[in-house]
């Protein structure tokens, strides 16, 4: 795989245009298999801020909100159908079992999981993690592939955010990206 990409994001606005430019990258590649990307971070990082983006990004137009309680808020959208897990309170992984999680990874769709190692040993392996850390000037967010298709949709939004003029959005220098 090829090496993780680093991000220095400045805002919550520029969070979530960053979510969007991923959100595209994915639907560009979801067809073929279920595209799942987990999301990590302290609690306040800013994982859900990027699914809305990545919602957003998507076509989705509505309210985004954290399934910390429902455990899965699904979006049916025209291109992609797309299932944001927020799994913080999650007791036993078993417990995935029991909601058909199995079921969510076909092709077509999106899977955008938080508190990934909630589920370990039942989850899907991830084609993209996506680990978030707050700095003093925002976040860095670190994009790895874990895929072929994680590769794919890392180039897409390399290229996506060197082709447009997001402001607050930065490769940082020390990435080998």
């Amino acid at each position: 795989m090829s090496s993780s990409c680093v991000f220095t994001v400045a805002s919550d606005t520029a969070m979530v245009a960053f979510g969007e430019v991923l959100g595209g990258a994915l639907l560009a590649i979801s067809q073929q298999a279920a595209a799942v990307v987990y999301f990590q971070g302290q609690l306040g990082a800013g994982k859900t801020t990027v699914c809305r983006g990545v919602l957003q990004g998507c076509g989705h137009s509505g309210a985004v909100k954290s399934p910390t309680y429902t455990l899965v808020e699904p979006y049916e959208l025209p291109a992609a159908r797309v299932f944001h897990f927020d799994l913080y309170r999650l007791g036993d992984p078993e417990e995935l079992e029991y909601m058909g999680i199995r079921d969510y990874f076909e092709p077509g769709n999106i899977c955008l999981i938080e508190w990934p190692d909630k589920g370990q040993g039942i989850l899907q392996a991830a084609d993209l993690e996506l680990t978030i850390t707050v700095i003093p000037a925002g976040r860095h967010l670190n994009l790895a592939p874990r895929t072929g298709q994680g590769e794919a949709v890392l180039a897409g939004v390399r290229s996506r955010l060197t082709e447009s003029s997001i402001s607050g959005i930065t490769i940082s220098e020390e990435a080998q990206c």
